[in-house]
């Protein structure tokens, strides 16, 4: 406990807590009683602390401070230290790879267009999984089959970035990207395993979305991709009778609002939004080649993702029931691919 308001020197409390008497004589009668149940309500309110909990993921541990003044944030940055758990193995194709392996690999989990306005960049963010990383090294990009050189990795402190000569598994740090990137690519110094897909998630909301000005479509395209590689929209192309509208495919609202805000800062394009009755989008897949201009429309919207996928947009569940009666050979999957035909089978006559 601090002793004084200037002095900030730590007094012990003998493990008595608040029922010391050094603690009564620091504080006034007024700020003892707040204290008393400031305690009282966090005991009520919140759950022992689990080590264990923690370290699963199901028990957050809270600090209180106060960045401004500087109080109580080294504390923080200590205690973080001892409560951080170590890198873990992590599952790829070829099994786990062990943060203690002495070759190099990393996947990329972040890419952030226009960081600094003023120059356009772009960076991927890679989290380090095993082996030591170096600046200049030459890593296998796994997804394109290309070796990179990896020559301005940095590191970022608030508004700071600054360039680095080495980083450990656990290590997170930025790389220039040019466009070779997406979220999930492994990179690897030798090897060609890739690890475990990140999880997405299957849009539930859908816009069709155009620019106000004509002449603003080269930066309409370009801020289009960058935005969606971000992963936080989904980009979907109409193909059926000869018309290619742009869908976007969101989970929630805010999303629509934030990738407009950034459009019109960042690439100085105007959006019209056309919203889109539908909510449920899966991927048809089956053994046979599908001919999308002979299947039934009444209900959905066919579309292509990124990938040339078929996706088919539904406004209800009873659209995808009519399709999964009326196709049963089909497979409609979600954005990770799994078949989400058994979750309403129960519909079935």
């Amino acid at each position: 406990m601090f002793q004084g308001d200037d002095k900030r020197e730590l007094v012990p409390l003998n493990g008595q807590g608040l029922s010391d008497p050094i603690a009564k004589s620091l504080l006034s009668e007024d700020h003892y009683k707040q204290l008393q149940d400031d305690i009282e309500l966090l005991d009520i309110a919140g759950d022992p602390f689990d080590v264990d909990k923690i370290n699963q993921g199901l028990l957050t541990p809270i600090f209180f401070g106060s960045a401004l003044t500087n109080f109580g944030v080294q504390t923080f940055l200590d205690e973080f230290l001892k409560l951080a758990p170590a890198p873990t193995p992590r599952k790829s194709d070829l099994g786990l790879i062990d943060p203690t392996d002495s070759e190099f690999s990393g996947f990329i989990f972040k890419i952030q267009a226009n960081m600094n306005p003023a120059h356009r960049d772009r960076i991927a963010f890679l989290r380090i999984c095993s082996g030591k990383f170096e600046r200049n090294m030459s890593v296998n990009h796994v997804r394109v089959g290309k070796n990179i050189k990896l020559t301005q990795p940095q590191q970022f402190l608030a508004q700071d970035r600054h360039i680095i000569e080495e980083a450990y598994p656990g290590d997170i740090i930025g790389l220039f990207d040019p466009g070779i990137f997406r979220i999930g690519d492994t990179l690897t110094s030798n090897s060609s395993f890739q690890f475990e897909k990140l999880p997405q998630f299957t849009p539930e909301h859908f816009a069709r979305v155009t620019t106000k000005n004509a002449f603003k479509q080269k930066q309409f395209y370009k801020g289009l991709h960058q935005l969606a590689e971000e992963g936080a929209v989904q980009i979907y192309k109409t193909f059926l009778r000869g018309s290619e509208d742009i869908i976007l495919g969101v989970i929630g609202e805010l999303q629509f609002e934030i990738f407009e805000h950034r459009l019109k800062g960042e690439y100085g394009v105007d959006l019209i939004f056309e919203r889109l009755p539908h909510e449920i989008a899966r991927w048809i897949k089956s053994d046979k080649k599908i001919d999308p201009l002979k299947l039934d429309s009444y209900g959905c919207l066919y579309v292509k993702d990124k990938d040339d996928n078929l996706v088919a947009l539904f406004e209800s569940d009873f659209g995808l029931r009519r399709l999964l009666d009326k196709y049963p050979n089909f497979s409609f999957q979600t954005i990770n691919g799994e078949d989400a035909s058994e979750d309403i089978t129960y519909f079935r006559k």
